[in-house]
Formats: C-alpha cells, structure tokens, sequence
C-alpha cells in the first residue's frame, strides 16, 4: 500500500499439543530456521525467535497487510509437517490449538528480545503455565482458565 506508514511489533507464543516436551535441542536451531523462512516470505521481519521444550516465541515486525492469524495457522502447519518429514521426534508432534499475540512499542525492542533470548534459563524458576498467565494479566486480557490451552499435570 502507498503511503502507508506503520511500526507494529508482536511477540507470538505458542506450545505443543499437552504441553509434551518434544523440541529437543539438536535440532530446535533448525525449526527456528525454517519458521524465520516462513515470516519472510510472508514479507514479515523475524526479530528473535527461541523457546524450550514445550514452547515457543517469536517476535516481529509485523505489515498492517499481514493477517496474523493466517500467518500462524501456517507457521504451525508447516513447521509441523517439516518436524514430521525430518523425524525429529518419534512421537505424535502437533502444536496446540490457539496462540498468545502481544504487542509492544518501538522503545521495548531490546527487552523483548532479551526475554525471549534468555528463555530456557527463564524457566528454569518459572512454569509455561505461570509464563502464559502472568503474560494474560500483564496485557490485562480477559480469559476462562479452562480456555487457555489444555494444561497438563506438570503445569500445575
């Protein structure tokens, strides 16, 4: 679009179906790789992207023309076809149904992708869980804690 002027920055969490821990680090590196390929091409700017066994983040630069939604549903899609293709995992792989998108100003850049940088010694004191609700609260998001994801016993 001519003329159009925007500066719009989101952070996207989303987790495994159950919470499983099924991204393993030999070769997370290389689903980072392939999910960074999938928001560029879709014209958008991969900022950081890391997570941990259960989950992940990204953080981008984001078009007004980009539909986040759609953008999602076909980073899960495709980055779980790609994890099923490759065989990284002899397990079922699937990403749970539904995502967190938050957004930030110009001036919280670095912070944000500190965070998300330092996530596996982040939750190394704090549950998925209690990451994605304090997340909720912080971004006053009104919500049904049955509604958010499907929780595991190990997220209790």
């Amino acid at each position: 679009m001519a003329n159009t002027y925007s500066q719009i920055y989101i952070q996207v969490i989303f987790a495994v179906q159950n919470r499983k821990a099924l991204i393993k680090p030999q070769w997370e590196e290389e689903m980072y790789k392939y999910i960074t390929g999938i928001v560029q091409s879709k014209g958008q700017k991969m900022l950081s992207i890391n997570g941990t066994h259960n989950h992940i983040h990204f953080f981008m630069g984001m078009k007004p023309t980009c539909c986040l939604s759609d953008l999602v549903r076909e980073i899960k899609k495709s980055s779980g076809n790609f994890i099923k293709e490759k065989h990284f995992t002899p397990f079922r792989f699937q990403w749970q149904d539904g995502f967190g998108a938050f957004s930030y100003s110009h001036s919280q850049l670095t912070d944000v992708i500190k965070y998300i940088e330092n996530q596996k010694e982040h939750h190394r004191k704090k549950t998925f869980r209690e990451e994605y609700l304090a997340f909720l609260k912080a971004f006053e998001i009104e919500f049904k804690d049955e509604y958010v994801f499907e929780w595991v016993a190990d997220d209790l």
